[in-house]
């Protein structure tokens, strides 16, 4: 009989067996029988930041990954539970395991999920093994040292899907059968189930064959003018790599991309007669740098996990409403949400984002800016909200983003985007607006909710105004020290997630106060 112990690897938000250091730790190193495990947590997918077109992504997703599991003979269980009270009947059902998963930087309901399985895994000796799969660092003790680590990790080799051990027949045996189609869906049912009640007609197909169709074209050539086109609305959403989603939740890995990259670069680097060639190489160059600032946003998650529901520079809490929302508040929070304030190029990116899950990165920075400083709303009212839309919801990009659009971070520059300006530059023929705001110039669109420029004014005023005493500026120092851009030669300082974790590391980050983040 085997005695080896049971390794099982729990997939979150990492739906692929290519590029998965959690699963190569559980074949490799451990060297006992694997079993996947995928979860859906009711309490998780019920968050105000969690939404149906999110669902049908994973689901997407989740098909893929259950296929390709078993072409590798690798078994995968799919459950509806919360994790501890699943823990406890797989350890009544199997005895005891090993339990290997990658580190998240979730929201911090994920977090507080993650400090409930460690506390359990302790409790019942159950070895818990999270190791990184991003350039994100758990435990980052100096805010210096992170180009060198993130680097050192991207540089690593890109892992190839283990084999598999056969699992003992005391475990085999417990499993359902999910080699036929109805099983397969009987898994997927909660996902689906949730996905039904939140129509996205234009949502991107989730799986990872998607994701490589997607990476192979956009380095192909379709990337050309991802730099000139990034900014519209319009050209984005053919022009940039639209691979956000995929990496938010993991059917591809970040390293891989970035791999796939240079690969491309030296490829691209040899056809000098092709006419897309320094455009290419361009685009190249700019987005690889994109995908070095994703890792370096979710850092400051990482490292301050409060910054989903706390303004990060202490001068600014309390600014805005934080209490219930008033009457005026909701007013305004309404047609925001529903692409009515009279502004039609906000409306119409409203509307676009609500219908497709997607939005280029200026638009998603101009639709915040517009709600924080116009409507002067609480960003985590209206970030929830856009988290909802957002197919590819990283909240570690999305909420030190959001802070940073509305002026709550006091290292930033401060911008307030004028929407009509916004309209002449990135839509100049209108064509955006009229195709998503058809009312436009009838008696049924709205006039503009608030006067835009007394708007920006008083937001301007309110927001420089707290940053000149000596207090707020010793804070910002503060701030920028833990969370500041850094050369990679220099070092810092920084908290962490450690209470989730046996096994700290560190990191260094940079952050262009105005970088894109388009993918």
């Amino acid at each position: 009989m085997d005695s080896s112990p049971l390794q099982i690897v729990w997939f979150k938000c990492d739906l692929r067996l290519y590029d998965h250091p959690a699963l190569a730790t559980a074949t490799v190193a451990a060297r006992g029988p694997v079993l996947g495990l995928v979860v859906f947590e009711p309490s998780l997918w019920a968050l105000p930041d969690a939404s149906g077109r999110q669902a049908a992504f994973y689901a997407d997703s989740l098909h893929d990954l259950l296929r390709a599991a078993r072409a590798a003979d690798l078994p995968i269980m799919v459950e509806t539970a919360e994790m501890p009270e699943l823990l406890n009947r797989l350890r009544c059902s199997m005895g005891s395991f090993v339990l290997h998963s990658h580190e998240e930087t979730g929201n911090w309901a994920s977090f507080q999920r993650d400090r409930a399985v460690l506390a359990w895994c302790r409790e019942h000796h159950i070895p818990w093994h999270q190791v990184p799969q991003n350039g994100v660092v758990r435990a980052l003790g100096s805010r210096d040292d992170w180009s060198r680590l993130h680097d050192a990790r991207m540089s690593a080799s890109v892992l190839a899907p283990p084999r598999f051990t056969a699992l003992p027949a005391r475990v085999g045996g417990r499993l359902p059968d999910a080699r036929s189609a109805s099983a397969e869906e009987a898994a997927l049912r909660p996902w689906r189930v949730l996905a039904d009640t939140d129509p996205c007609p234009g949502r991107q197909q989730g799986g990872r064959e998607r994701g490589l169709e997607l990476l192979r074209t956009f380095l192909a050539g379709r990337g050309a003018s991802y730099r000139f086109h990034m900014s519209s609305p319009g050209t984005a959403e053919q022009s940039c790599s639209r691979l956000s989603a995929h990496l938010a939740w993991g059917t591809l890995s970040v390293r891989e991309v970035l791999h796939a990259v240079w690969q491309a670069r030296s490829q691209w680097q040899l056809d000098n007669s092709h006419p897309q060639q320094r455009s290419m190489l361009a685009s190249l160059k700019s987005f690889e740098s994109r995908l070095h600032w994703r890792c370096h946003f979710m850092q400051k998650l990482e490292s301050e996990p409060e910054l989903e529901f706390r303004c990060l520079h202490p001068a600014t809490r309390g600014l805005r409403n934080e209490g219930e929302p008033t009457a005026l508040d909701t007013a305004r929070l309404e047609a925001w949400q529903e692409g009515r304030t009279g502004f039609a190029f906000v409306d119409a990116c409203m509307r676009y984002l609500a219908s497709t899950g997607w939005i280029n990165f200026r638009m998603r920075a101009m639709l915040t800016s517009f709600a924080s400083q116009h409507l002067w709303l609480h960003w985590k009212l209206t970030g929830e909200h856009l988290a909802r839309l957002y197919t590819d919801y990283e909240p570690g990009i999305h909420w030190p983003q959001i802070q940073m659009q509305s002026g709550t971070t006091g290292i930033n520059t401060i911008r307030i985007y004028n929407p009509e300006k916004q309209r002449q530059d990135q839509d100049p023929g209108s064509e955006f607006v009229a195709r998503w705001v058809p009312e436009l110039g009838t008696a049924t669109y709205p006039t503009p909710i608030v006067d835009h420029l007394a708007a920006a004014h008083l937001a301007r005023d309110r927001l420089w105004g707290l940053r000149k005493d000596t207090e707020s500026k010793d804070a910002a120092r503060q701030i920028f020290q833990k969370h500041g851009s850094r050369n990679p030669a220099c070092e810092g300082v920084s908290r962490s997630r450690a209470s989730v974790t046996a096994s700290p590391v560190v990191t260094d980050s940079s952050i262009g106060e105005q970088q894109t983040l388009d993918f």
